[in-house]
């Protein structure tokens, strides 16, 4: 019996490699290095807007007046095309947790920022009822993108950690502001880097189109700066050894750290990153529109109940929310 098993054994394996063989295993095969840098990752010297544009008070708005009610738009105003439409149309982010991020257990966007645009379409429509469709469009916008959006009509508002700064007030109009994020820095436990001081010479990485790479460019020594799409693609870079540090708004920080434990935000702030809300610069009705919508919630809660669901890791506490400033 043994010997029957023996011999169709060796009937298999002979199929395969031949059984007693002694003929040379195949030769190997040289498999190049592959280039598993994100696409469009490049090393950055300068950012178009780099320059210190003044315009006074950057996180100055337009006064709110009397806030229509839900359902209610002015007739000829900007909400009521909107309404007419029977979508409010906003570009956001799926990469930066807890701000906008796609759920991957159900595929939704959620965050703080996608509860913010939530709630300006509610202020638009009104409480939606069961069955009704959703009347908030969520388009996935690159940091990159979002002045073209606003300003070839692809989005009414831009919500996604979009900080106000006079450079963009050229060409877009913002909201007040509705949060305050810090600059860090996130690196790998143990990687010695604690600090601004110890980024020179490292690599360091941060995404297209944001204030972070400007900021780091204006540090003295300056560190070599990479460049990427997505904020996701900055945390691959770094887990894989191809930059040592990432830099950027602490909430967008905290949420990668939480996706790996190996790494850690450290060191003090280098830039204070007021967020606003993106509007069309001739919108200026919508601008007074939704800085009224962001009063009301600072005035009924809102703010906070919005930001215990999404940004509680970021304190132990809930802020205040930032206090609004107006230029009229």
């Amino acid at each position: 019996m043994r010997a029957r098993v023996a011999t169709a054994l060796c009937v298999l394996v002979l199929a395969v490699a031949g059984c007693g063989s002694s003929s040379a295993p195949p030769p190997s095969v040289a498999i190049p290095p592959i280039d598993a840098q994100p696409s469009g990752a490049q090393e950055v010297t300068t950012t178009p807007g780099a320059a210190n544009a003044d315009c006074g008070d950057r996180e100055a708005s337009l006064r709110p007046g009397p806030l229509p009610a839900p359902g209610a738009m002015p007739p000829g105003s900007t909400m009521a095309a909107i309404a007419e439409r029977g979508r409010l149309i906003v570009g956001v982010d799926q990469n930066s947790y807890p701000f906008g991020y796609r759920n991957p257990a159900t595929g939704q966007l959620e965050g703080f920022d996608i509860d913010v645009a939530r709630e300006m379409a509610r202020s638009i429509f009104g409480d939606p009822k069961p069955g009704d469709p959703d009347r908030v469009d969520l388009r996935v916008v690159e940091a990159g993108q979002r002045e073209s959006a606003l300003v070839n009509g692809e989005v009414d508002l831009v919500v996604r950690t979009y900080s106000i700064t006079c450079e963009r007030k050229k060409t877009v109009a913002f909201s007040t502001t509705y949060f305050n994020a810090m600059q860090r820095i996130l690196a790998v436990k143990g990687s010695g880097i604690d600090s601004v001081a110890q980024l020179a010479g490292k690599r360091v990485c941060a995404a297209t189109g944001t204030t972070s790479l400007t900021a780091l460019l204006r540090l003295s020594p300056r560190p070599t700066v990479m460049s990427v799409t997505s904020w996701t693609d900055c945390l691959v870079m770094l887990q894989q050894g191809q930059v040592d540090a990432i830099s950027t708004d602490d909430g967008v920080l905290a949420g990668l750290a939480r996706q790996d434990p190996n790494v850690e935000m450290v060191g003090d702030s280098i830039a204070v990153e007021p967020y606003g809300i993106g509007v069309k610069k001739e919108n200026t009705d919508l601008v007074r529109f939704v800085n009224g919508v962001l009063d009301r919630m600072r005035d009924d809660g809102t703010w906070k109940r919005l930001y215990d669901a999404n940004l509680r890791s970021l304190g132990p506490t809930t802020p205040d929310p930032p206090s609004p400033r107006y230029q009229d």
